[in-house]
């Protein structure tokens, strides 16, 4: 029974493990995009500044290209605000995974407390006879 409840402990650090490695894979996919997020705004950032430099020619024209641009720039930081709220859903998932786990050990625990609290009570009994037989050959 306790190398059962050994062997469920190893499993339950391998697990936590592996979230943690989960975790560190989600945190670089999120600092890999970033960049490329902010180099995107900075492109469009750029075009905006040819936009504005034909504004002396064509005002019209520019006027709806500046009004597609910020709709796109708005799309853009949407999209930004979206993956640090799924960053934070992610880290939220793993901190109630990891109180679930420790829930788990605690329950592990107390479980093999009442198993040798069962143990003790179920050799209570033949240590009293023990202790009495000896006490026989004593008197």
């Amino acid at each position: 029974m306790l190398l059962l409840l050994m062997l469920l402990l190893l499993l339950l650090l391998l697990l936590l493990q592996q979230l943690l490695l989960l975790l560190q894979l989600i945190i670089l996919l999120l600092l890999l995009l970033l960049p490329l997020l902010l180099l995107l705004v900075l492109q469009l950032l750029l075009l905006l500044q040819q936009l504005l430099l034909l504004l002396l020619l064509l005002p019209l024209l520019l006027l709806l290209l500046l009004l597609l641009l910020l709709l796109l720039l708005l799309l853009l930081l949407l999209l930004l605000l979206l993956l640090l709220l799924l960053l934070l859903l992610l880290l939220l998932l793993l901190l109630l995974l990891l109180l679930l786990l420790l829930l788990l050990l605690l329950l592990l625990l107390l479980l093999l407390l009442l198993l040798m609290l069962l143990l003790l009570l179920l050799l209570l009994p033949l240590l009293l006879l023990l202790l009495q037989l000896l006490l026989q050959i004593l008197l």
